[in-house]
């Protein structure tokens, strides 16, 4: 790690007028300066700014700074939330991790974590050595000819599925932006990965009012049941009435560049009885436009069956 000037101010409008990169959990920021993948001459403790805050009055909004652990077990906080959030890192990193910080985690991807390796996110015009490498982990979906590395936000799958916004604030003001449209697909700049802007910080995650949204889950399938990023993961929501599916939502992780929205299986279901054969045929156009790599082509049939495995886990729980 490289020696850097550590400062903490006392109000946001202070933080947004200081030059620097900001800390709040760390868990990815200090590894990341541990490895040289990062190198900031100047970071910025945040933890005391008045960003956090748990509301479920109208919808749901949360606080930059609150943490993973405390979300996760709040009342009100819709079902699939709660469980990405509980199903990510350790109980000690969720401790830590600011719900902020989660959403701006960088890909867990070894190339990008190597310095000793050609990377296009961290060295733009380098290469993408996981193209013909080891990609066991990476994406089949969202990928260029540049980049192929998943996001590794579990709770994001949740958010991208129930609708949810970030509110960004900086020195001239705050807009607020739909985090599936925050993140952005690497294409031929796979460097920016999202519409964060020189000098904003997320300021509170907002998620609609959906009351249906309490019928929800998230499955994650990984190598081990602890401490493991996602092989395949999917956040699902379900309005039924009678048998009959009158709305859905679902979102894929660990299979894309980015949380990934399915609308073509929510467009699926939608009139659709809910039923394990309605849910396979849903499921089918899952993978559509995938571009499996050598090693990951078991991640297109995974990916069907999770999102049918996610379905029945909801069904069969209301049973």
């Amino acid at each position: 790690m490289r020696p850097f000037e550590l400062t903490a101010p006392a109000t946001v409008e202070d933080a947004l007028a200081s030059p620097g990169t900001f800390l709040a959990g760390g868990t990815t920021l200090v590894d990341l300066m541990k490895l040289n993948v990062l190198t900031p001459q100047h970071v910025l403790d945040i933890n005391e700014l008045p960003l956090r805050g748990i509301d479920t009055s109208d919808g749901l909004r949360i606080g930059a700074l609150e943490r993973m652990s405390d979300i996760a077990v709040h009342p009100g906080v819709y079902p699939a939330i709660s469980r990405a959030l509980l199903l990510s890192a350790s109980q000690q990193l969720r401790n830590m991790a600011s719900i902020g910080g989660n959403l701006l985690q960088r890909t867990r991807c070894t190339y990008f974590r190597d310095v000793a390796t050609p990377c296009n996110r961290r060295d733009p015009g380098s290469g993408c050595p996981a193209i013909s490498g080891a990609n066991r982990m990476h994406a089949v979906l969202g990928t260029s000819d540049s980049c192929v590395a998943t996001h590794a936000s579990d709770v994001a799958v949740a958010l991208v599925a129930l609708g949810a916004e970030v509110r960004l604030v900086s020195k001239t003001g705050s807009r607020t932006v739909g985090l599936s449209d925050f993140y952005r697909v690497p294409g031929d700049s796979p460097e920016v990965e999202n519409d964060l802007r020189p000098g904003e910080l997320i300021a509170e995650v907002l998620v609609p009012r959906l009351d249906w949204a309490s019928h929800s889950t998230y499955v994650k399938v990984r190598d081990r049941q602890s401490y493991e990023f996602a092989l395949c993961s999917a956040a699902v929501a379900l309005d039924i009435q009678g048998s009959q599916i009158v709305d859905a939502r679902v979102a894929v992780g660990g299979v894309a560049t980015v949380p990934w929205r399915l609308t073509a299986v929510e467009e699926a279901l939608r009139g659709a009885p809910a039923t394990p054969t309605a849910f396979e045929a849903a499921a089918s156009v899952a993978a559509d436009g995938a571009r499996p790599l050598a090693e990951n082509e078991f991640k297109v049939s995974l990916l069907k069956r999770t999102v049918v495995r996610a379905l029945l886990e909801l069904t069969e729980g209301s049973r």
